[in-house]
C-alpha cells in the first residue's frame, strides 16, 4: 500500500511579517464585528479557529489566530450591557474560580523557579484558557446559536482531519517503524500525533453527542473520518479514551449509541490501512504499537521515554513537594534529574503538575477536573453540549495519566470550549423559557 515517506524537517517559528499583520488585523476586526452583530457568531468563531494557530514570533512571545480571535470576540461583547451576568451564576462561578486557581497556582511558583520567564508564560497560558472559558460562556448564554456553533465546529474538525489524512500522500513529520519501513503517524495542523489524538477525543465527543441526539449525514461523515484519522495517529491512550467516551454514551443513551457505527468503521478502516502497511513491509503488526518503533524517538534524543520522564518528575516532586521547581521549568531542568539532552514535557498531566507546582498545583489541577465533572454530570441528559463536555473531560482526565494534553493550547482549548458550552447551554435554555 502506498504512502509518502516521513518528512524530516524541523520548522522554525517565523517572525511576524506585514502580510500576517494584515491577516491578524482582519481576523480581529471580523470577530469583533460578528460578535457585535450576534454573540453566538463569536462563540462559533472561537471553536472554528481552535486548531489553526498560524503562530508567529513577536517580542519574545507568540501571536496566534486563536489569541487574536479571542481578543476580537471580547471586544465585540464589551458593548453589550449585562452580558457578563452568567459568570456569577452557579456552576459557572465555581468553574471560573477553580480554573483561576490553577493559573494562580502556576504564578505562585515564581519565587522558586530558575526560569521565571517560563512561569510567566505558563501562567498566561492558563489565563488564556480562563478567558476563553468565560468568553464562550458569555457569548453562548447571550445568544445560543446552537446550529451555527455546531456547524462551525464540525467544519473545523473536518479540515483538521482532512489535513491529517492528506499526510499519507504528502508526508508526515512523525512516523513508526514497521520492519525496515517508516510509515506516517498523522498530525495535520496539530503539533504531533499524540496531540492530534487528544484533539480528536474532544472532537469525537462533540460529534458523537450530536449524532446520537440529532443524526445527520455530516456527523456520519465526520465520525468516519475522525475514526480513520485517530487510528493512524497510533496513539494508544487516545484510542482507549475514545472507547471510554463511547462507553459513557452507551450508559446515557443505550439506544442512540448504535448511531456511532461510522466511528467503528473509521477506526477499522484506519487500522486496516496500517495492517496493509505492515503486510507490505513483511513485519509483525504488533510492532506498530511499541514505543521503540517511534521514528522520532530513534532520531532525536530530545524526546526521552515515559519511564525516565516519569522518574524525573517524581524526583522533582520529592525534592520540592510544596511548590515544585516552577511552572514551565520541567523541560529545562531534566539534566538535574539525570536525564541530560532531553527537552520535553513529563508525558503525564499529574506528574507535570506535581513536579512544577508541587502539592499546590496538583491540588488545583485535581480540583478543576472534579469540579468540572460535578458541574456537567446533572446536565448530560438535557444538553448535547454538556454530554460532550462531560465525556471529553473524563477522556482528558484519563489521558492525563499518560500525557499532558493541556500543555498544548490547541488541544486544551478544544476541550475547555466544550466545557464552556456544556455549562452555558442550560443557562441559555432557562433564559429562553423565562423570557416574556
Amino acid at each position: 500500500m502506498l504512502y509518502h515517506a516521513i518528512v524530516e524537517d524541523f520548522p522554525v517559528l517565523p517572525a511576524l511579517d506585514p502580510p500576517w499583520v494584515i491577516i491578524f488585523v482582519v481576523l480581529f476586526a471580523g470577530c469583533a464585528l460578528l460578535t457585535r452583530r450576534r454573540p453566538g457568531f463569536g462563540a462559533a468563531a472561537l471553536l472554528a479557529i481552535t486548531p489553526f494557530a498560524g503562530a508567529h514570533a513577536i517580542w519574545g512571545t507568540t501571536i496566534t489566530g486563536p489569541k487574536v480571535a479571542l481578543l476580537g470576540v471580547i471586544v465585540g461583547l464589551s458593548g453589550t450591557a449585562g452580558v457578563w451576568k452568567p459568570l456569577v451564576r452557579k456552576p459557572v462561578l465555581v468553574l471560573v474560580l477553580a480554573l483561576g486557581a490553577v493559573a494562580i497556582a502556576n504564578l505562585l511558583t515564581l519565587p522558586v523557579a530558575a526560569h521565571r520567564v517560563e512561569v510567566v508564560r505558563e501562567t498566561l497560558k492558563w489565563v488564556e484558557y480562563l478567558a476563553l472559558f468565560c468568553t464562550v460562556v458569555i457569548a453562548y448564554a447571550a445568544d445560543p446559536a446552537a446550529n451555527t456553533v455546531r456547524l462551525a465546529l464540525f467544519v473545523s474538525i473536518l479540515v483538521a482531519a482532512a489535513s491529517a489524512l492528506s499526510e499519507i500522500f504528502t508526508g508526515a513529520h512523525s512516523g513508526m517503524w514497521i520492519g525496515n519501513a517508516a510509515v506516517p503517524r498523522l498530525a495535520g495542523v496539530l503539533e504531533g500525533p499524540n496531540q492530534l489524538g487528544g484533539y480528536l477525543e474532544a472532537a469525537i465527543a462533540a460529534v458523537a453527542a450530536w449524532q446520537m441526539r440529532r443524526p445527520g449525514r455530516f456527523g456520519l461523515l465526520l465520525l468516519l473520518l475522525c475514526g480513520a484519522t485517530l487510528a493512524l495517529t497510533f496513539s494508544r491512550a487516545a484510542a482507549v479514551c475514545v472507547l471510554v467516551i463511547v462507553a459513557i454514551y452507551a450508559l446515557v443513551e443505550r439506544r442512540a449509541v448504535v448511531r456511532l457505527w461510522p466511528l467503528a468503521c473509521g477506526l477499522a478502516g484506519g487500522y486496516a490501512c496500517a495492517l496493509g502497511w505492515a503486510e507490505s513491509a513483511r513485519a509483525a503488526p504488533a510492532g506498530m504499537f511499541e514505543r521503540e518503533s517511534d521514528v522520532n524517538a530513534a532520531i532525536s534524543g530530545g524526546l526521552g521515554n515515559r519511564s525516565e520522564l516519569w522518574r524525573a518528575a517524581w524526583f522533582f516532586f520529592v525534592h520540592h513537594p510544596l511548590l515544585g521547581i516552577g511552572a514551565g521549568n520541567y523541560q529545562f531542568e531534566l539534566a538535574q534529574a539525570g536525564v541530560p539532552g532531553v527537552r520535553t514535557q513529563a508525558n503525564s498531566w499529574y506528574l507535570q503538575a506535581a513536579a512544577e507546582g508541587g502539592i499546590v498545583l496538583l491540588a488545583a489541577t485535581l480540583t478543576w477536573i472534579l469540579t468540572t465533572l460535578r458541574a456537567l454530570l446533572d446536565r448530560v441528559r438535557a444538553s448535547p453540549w454538556a454530554l460532550a463536555a462531560f465525556a471529553a473531560t473524563c477522556a482528558f482526565a484519563l489521558h492525563g495519566f499518560f500525557d499532558d494534553l493541556v500543555f498544548y493550547p490547541k488541544v486544551a482549548e478544544a476541550w475547555i470550549a466544550l466545557v464552556a458550552l456544556g455549562v452555558a447551554d442550560p443557562i441559555a435554555r432557562r433564559a429562553i423559557i423565562d423570557r416574556p
